[in-house]
């Protein structure tokens, strides 16, 4: 145990030391070299884009798996448990390097072999028990420090350890000791004691720090799903909270983002996502919510450009995630796109997506950057992908929406004690890469008569709804069932398939699909979630929080005409968007429906003499993506289930190859340059899978 703590400033003499000695990786697209993959979304762009052109179309079709890494067998210790498939390897210094498992073991890696080198773990605490988020890790950042690599990465328990790049050693005279047995002595930063310095509900609290525990569970729980980002000499730190759709009180631990000096491991900045009084925004947090509310705070990855300074951060919303009424107001900075300025984490520019959020509709990806010409003028842009399958577009150096967005009016909620915002920002271009809610013009029309009787079925069914279609609650009276929320908390697009550009020409790679949620209110009371041995978060239970088994009950009316959909369009999807126009240039299906599907819409009695029916839906969920100089990659399946890689032409969305692989690519796709060879990884169950053309066709 130690008291409440507390964390000198950095001096200013020593900052500026820091500034001159410290290198980032610099080039023209933040790449250190053509070969390199710095970030797990490639660059600071977050633009999932190499250069590279060993691997094109012309010889696409001889990929081979160059070799597999196993986490359980390959990396020599425990990794405590099952390795998911969302972390992605960056390539530095001669080096793959990742996390794995839920205890977010650091790995390096031969890249030739797939051979470990070296690991990282950090000790057990309660707080990594706790972590609902343990094996959620996306990967870890990179950066030169007085001429040596270093390996930043943010923890399940929400701790940041700087480690040397060629020996996996935590870097000495670097943050500070945890006093905690199995911690490195030096080249770590306890992040929860400079979350919690300075905030009131932890001023207020009766009781001393215990660095094994973090956040005491009645004020909330903190962690981290992506890695830190290093931009001009300043490593930022953003946050993961407790799972919203699983919380009954309505405390919470504000995510406040946090900067340190990346040669010291001094404290620099803490930006407040939930404003205090005195500062910008505190006005749309009412009921005095702001003081003990949270979870408001960047589960996703960041961007930045180091040329302007500036780091764009995206949000998420509060507790809970599907009821708000007491924290009435728009709640900033909730459901938003930040741009903070790197040095001093002042505010330079914000945009909020979505007001008062009780959709689950946090931003889930990393905003885009990419330079763009629209109408003449020469634009740095950022576009910022949502679950609401709107693509959002900035001035990325002042916030101007590069076209309009309009207020629009939103249905309002029937669940006694909540005040929704009365409207919601509406994109007017692009437009909507994928459905949203359920319209007349969703539904199939390839003759009058069938587009009358998917009318009928959708009437008779209720599956007619707007966008912003709001939970509602039992016992509501009107007979209701659960309220249907489409795009839902998978969306459009989510953290399964972040976006892809190419900033060569400002083309931009959506993967979406038209995933649905349900939603029935009841009593907090009530929940499971309020049993005993779930150890919830928070002191107060709510009003209202997510009925479980009342969500599930949907309309008895199904949503296909004799096993014919009703809905018109892929079940998931690639959409190319010019960003220089706005336009869409083509859409594909993700991947292929399966064999028996598109014979049953082929044959299908109602479509007997009609011609132009959409029989290749593609397969519901995300695609992996990456892009290069000279083609697309996504992974997906063919007809028969088997698991590929697609080589599609960035022109035109025609698949020009396709490779079978173990296993169904996810998350994301990296490549990189080692030893004159192009290799290309594939994230999957498990481990990872690299491709490479074989030795002879190499040149």
């Amino acid at each position: 145990m130690r008291g409440k703590p507390f964390r000198p400033a950095l001096p200013p003499l020593l900052a500026l030391v820091g500034a001159v000695l410290l290198a980032a990786p610099d080039s023209a697209n933040g790449q250190e070299s053509v070969g390199e993959w710095v970030n797990i979304n490639g660059d600071e762009t977050s633009a999932r884009y190499s250069p590279l052109d060993q691997i094109d179309g012309s010889n696409f079709w001889r990929l081979q798996v160059a070799w597999e890494w196993e986490g359980q067998n390959d990396a020599g210790i425990d990794l405590g448990g099952m390795v998911n498939a969302r972390s992605l390897p960056i390539y530095v210094d001669g080096r793959l390097i990742t996390t794995s498992g839920p205890k977010r073991t650091v790995v390096a890696m031969d890249p030739a072999t797939g051979e470990t080198l070296w690991t990282f773990q950090e000790p057990e605490t309660f707080r990594w028990e706790y972590s609902m988020r343990d094996n959620h890790g996306k990967g870890v950042s990179y950066a030169e420090v007085d001429g040596r690599g270093v390996v930043f990465i943010s923890t399940p328990a929400f701790f940041l350890h700087a480690l040397d790049a060629a020996t996996g050693e935590p870097l000495e005279g670097w943050g500070e000791g945890i006093p905690l047995d199995g911690f490195p002595e030096t080249g770590s930063v306890d992040l929860v004691a400079d979350l919690l310095e300075g905030w009131g509900p932890w001023a207020d609290y009766d009781g001393e720090y215990d660095p094994y525990m973090g956040v005491p569970l009645e004020l909330g729980y903190i962690t981290s799903s992506s890695p830190p980002l290093v931009v001009n000499d300043v490593v930022i730190v953003n946050n993961s909270a407790e799972q919203g759709y699983n919380q009954t009180r309505q405390e919470g631990i504000p995510g406040d983002i946090l900067a340190y000096d990346a040669r010291t491991g001094q404290l620099l900045w803490k930006f407040h996502v939930i404003p205090r009084p005195g500062e910008y925004g505190h006005e749309t947090w009412e009921n005095d919510a702001w003081y003990w509310s949270g979870n408001i705070g960047s589960w996703a990855p960041m961007s930045a450009d180091p040329e302007l300074g500036l780091v764009y951060i995206p949000t998420k919303g509060g507790v809970l995630d599907f009821y708000g009424g007491f924290r009435p107001g728009d709640n900033l900075f909730g459901n938003s796109v930040l741009a903070l300025d790197v040095r001093t984490g002042q505010r330079v520019w914000h945009y909020q997506l979505v007001r008062h959020d009780i959709w689950n509709y946090d931003t889930p990806v990393a905003p885009v950057l990419v330079d763009v010409t629209v109408e003449g003028e020469e634009i740095p842009a950022i576009v910022q992908a949502s679950k609401q399958s709107f693509l959002y577009a900035f001035n990325r150096q002042t916030g101007e929406p590069i076209w309009p967005i309009e207020d629009q009016a939103v249905p309002q909620s029937n669940v006694p004690g909540e005040q929704l915002a009365e409207t919601q920002p509406h994109p007017t271009w692009p437009l909507p890469y994928d459905f949203q809610g359920r319209t007349e013009d969703d539904l199939i029309d390839y003759t009058p008569e069938l587009r009358q009787m998917a009318l009928a079925q959708a009437q008779e069914g209720g599956h007619l709804f707007p966008l912003f279609n709001p939970p509602t609650h039992v016992g509501n009276g009107e007979g209701d069932g659960p309220a249907r929320i489409c795009p839902g908390s998978t969306g459009g697009v989510n953290i399964t398939g972040p976006p892809a550009a190419d900033p060569s020409t400002g083309i931009i790679y959506i993967t979406s699909h038209a995933g649905c949620t349900s939603v029935m209110l009841g009593p907090g009371e009530d929940s499971p979630f309020e049993d005993a041995d779930f150890q919830p978060t928070g002191t107060t239970v709510v009003d209202w929080a997510r009925d479980l088994a009342a969500s599930g009950q949907g309309s008895d009316v199904p949503e296909h005409l004799d096993g014919l959909p009703i809905w018109k369009g892929y079940q998931g999807r690639i959409t190319a968007i010019d960003m220089n126009t706005g336009e869409h240039l083509w859409v594909i299906p993700n991947g292929d429906a399966s064999a028996i599907e598109q014979e049953m819409i082929r044959t299908h009695p109602l479509l007997e003499g009609v011609d132009g029916a959409l029989t290749n839906r593609g397969r519901g969920g995300h695609s992996a993506m990456l892009t290069t100089s000279t083609l697309l990659m996504a992974t997906g399946q063919t007809s028969e289930g088997t698991p590929r890689l697609f080589a599609i032409d960035k022109a035109t969305g025609e698949r020009i190859g396709q490779v079978a692989t173990p296993s169904l690519g996810r998350y994301g796709i990296m490549t990189y340059m080692h030893e004159g060879k192009q290799y290309v990884v594939l994230p999957r169950q498990g481990g990872y899978t690299a491709l490479a053309l074989p030795d002879e066709v190499v040149f």
